[in-house]
């Protein structure tokens, strides 16, 4: 049985990277993106959102390159 899979982007894994499993504040995390702390919120929900239901509904979760990778 194949997983149906959710996709993250680079951006929302450093962010949950950033304040998950670093611990900083979302000013701190924002200046590290270089990107407002409104668009890092934004950013932080979203990959949240994926992450709980990826563990909620038994989704594998994919973690989007910035380049194509050809097998």
């Amino acid at each position: 049985m194949d997983l149906e899979e959710m996709s993250i982007t680079m951006d929302e894994l450093e962010a949950i990277m950033l304040a998950d499993y670093d611990g900083l504040y979302h000013e701190d995390a924002a200046v590290k993106m270089k990107i407002s702390r409104q668009t890092f919120g934004r950013i932080l929900r979203e990959a949240h959102k994926k992450v709980a239901e990826c563990l909620l509904k038994g989704k594998a979760l994919k973690i989007e390159t910035k380049r194509k990778i050809e097998k």
